[in-house]
């Protein structure tokens, strides 16, 4: 069917809590909202996905195990990082552990995961900056694998949005950000499987926005960073993918402001279209 014309705007005028926000429609390529979104930002979490999709580039096969060493943890604690609930010696399914890095946002799923492909989580980087660089992320480094805090880590709204729409052609990444849980198998050191929660779904009373409905999506939040979060939806049958960065929410992260900007995008973006 044919579209009406979006009155960009209204978009534009919208009073969002965000500092930065991109908001694209990958099947023309048109973009609807630009605000600020080629300033560099820290991506906290919003990395994983980049980790996630060069796991799933470089792994022979998602059911092999994936070791996890006990050095991968201390670190983690010491800096408070948010972990998928792996514990040391644990060798777990690669699928599993995907589903840990982008569900929960697991610094141990990711860390564990870079090891098992490159050696080292520094030569996982190296796959990754790479990986961005030929996307066309011209404005991203990236300096670990779980989007902690580091002052050679940045990217923009733009360029995030660039890795969503590539990593969604690919099927496996597809199906874990679409998901709101995943159970885990059992392993040689956790004898029941566990739930994983989506950090974006969990935070949401309902995926449904007054017009259709978040699809999938990759949080973030650290004190320098403020509130990520990489989403996507469709409407009318094309994709919508939006990317907010930098809201600081009063206390610790525990306001959604993030995930109200989407809403609030994503329900205005559908009026407008009727």
């Amino acid at each position: 069917m044919d579209l009406p014309p979006v009155d960009t705007a209204i978009l534009s005028d919208l009073n969002l809590r965000s500092r930065t926000a991109f908001l694209i429609n990958t099947n023309t390529g048109e973009v609807l909202l630009d605000i600020d979104a080629n300033r560099r930002m820290y991506p906290a979490s919003m990395v994983k996905m980049m980790t996630t999709l060069v796991a799933i580039e470089n792994l022979n096969d998602l059911s092999e195990n994936i070791f996890f060493s006990p050095t991968i943890f201390p670190p983690l604690r010491e800096i408070g990082a948010s972990i998928a609930r792996f514990v040391p010696h644990e060798a777990a399914p690669a699928f599993d552990v995907l589903m840990g890095i982008m569900l929960p946002s697991g610094g141990d799923a990711s860390v564990a995961m870079a090891r098992h492909i490159a050696g080292s989580e520094r030569e996982f980087v190296t796959l990754m900056n790479r990986r961005a660089e030929e996307i066309g992320m011209h404005g991203t480094n990236f300096a670990n694998s779980s989007g902690l805090p580091h002052a050679n880590q940045y990217t923009t709204a733009e360029d995030m949005a660039l890795l969503l729409a590539y990593a969604l052609q690919n099927e496996t990444f597809r199906d874990i950000i679409t998901q709101s849980t995943h159970t885990t198998q059992p392993t040689n050191r956790q004898a029941e499987g566990r739930v994983l929660g989506s950090t974006l779904f969990g935070r949401m009373d309902t995926a449904y926005y007054g017009g259709g409905y978040i699809l999938g999506g990759r949080t973030g939040f650290t004190f320098a960073a403020g509130q990520t979060l990489a989403s996507f939806t469709e409407i009318y049958g094309e994709i919508y993918i939006l990317v907010t960065m930098g809201a600081f929410p009063p206390s610790s992260g525990r306001y959604t402001w993030h995930i109200d900007d989407a809403v609030v995008v994503y329900s205005t973006l559908f009026q407008l279209m009727q």
